[in-house]
């Protein structure tokens, strides 16, 4: 009788549980709609279809890989143990790659500055304006460092100068993207407040905007520093300076064991000022 009981109860508290009412309505179950997934499943489909159109396009190819692994394999063979004879020549180099970074981050952030509060729409001065920080941003950002930094080559020469430059211009375009969001993104009742009291522009963004934006304003910056060193490394490849120019040139003089020296030197160079960022952040903010 007392396992029947348990049985009973179990059934009640279930068939209460499925007739409940809410606001005076019985609670309707999820129930599997075709119609309405038929979208879902579609956008599935053409997803798939693209991704596969785009693999054979690009020559994707899984069994070509595995038949260059044994390649891979003597490349890296060949590399070992890494040749630290020419240290000091190569540690200077990435010191120098570190400095175009930092050049070309603190231009940029001179250059982001204005166009991201223009192309901010709650505080731009005028809809013109507007429209055209934000295209000068969208074009600053689509154009890749190498082909600014090939450009800046033709212009001013060989050397870092041009690659402190193709840095700059390239990451205004991405910081001043995130400096107008963050800007639109503001708690609005403390701009008002300024505005309904007299306060001009500048005040608003003195008083309401900067406080507001300055955490992700220092976090952004660090992050495209570090995101530069690294860019910087690759510049090389063009002639523009650092230690991406030594790292090409052993490479093509099939000088193996000096590439992984300054590969070696790379990797720790991007660690430590990954640490040194995380701790500036945390002292900052």
């Amino acid at each position: 009788m007392k396992i029947e009981f348990i049985n009973m109860r179990s059934k009640d508290m279930i068939d209460d549980q499925k007739n409940r009412v809410t606001d005076g309505k019985k609670v309707s179950r999820p129930s599997f709609n075709s119609k309405r997934n038929f979208p879902i499943w579609l956008s599935t489909i053409a997803f798939l279809v693209i991704l596969g159109w785009s693999a054979q396009q690009v020559n994707f190819s899984i069994s070509d890989l595995i038949q260059g692994l044994p390649n891979i394999w003597d490349f890296i063979s060949r590399s070992f143990p890494p040749d630290f004879t020419h240290l000091g020549k190569y540690s200077l180099s990435v010191l120098q790659t570190v400095q175009m970074a930092l050049v070309g981050t603190v231009l940029a952030v001179i250059i982001a500055i204005p166009l991201g509060i223009g192309a901010a729409k709650n505080i731009s001065p005028h809809p013109v304006i507007y429209s055209i920080c934000r295209t000068v941003l969208n074009t600053l950002r689509s154009i890749s460092e190498m082909i600014v930094a090939l450009i800046f080559v033709t212009a001013v020469g060989l050397g870092p100068f041009p690659g402190v430059l193709a840095l700059a211009i390239h990451s205004a375009g991405m910081l001043g993207k995130f400096y107008a969001e963050a800007i639109e993104n503001t708690d609005k009742g403390q701009i008002e407040a300024l505005e309904a009291s007299g306060a001009n522009r500048w005040q608003v963004i003195r008083y309401a905007i900067w406080p507001q934006i300055l955490p992700e304003f220092i976090t952004v910056n660090l992050y495209r520093w570090e995101i530069n060193v690294r860019s910087a490394t690759v510049l090389g490849l063009v002639g523009a300076g650092g230690v991406g120019f030594e790292l090409t040139s052993t490479l093509r003089l099939f000088r193996y064991q000096e590439s992984l020296t300054i590969v070696i030197l790379i990797l720790a160079t991007v660690m430590i000022l990954d640490k040194m960022c995380t701790k500036i952040r945390q002292h900052i903010l």
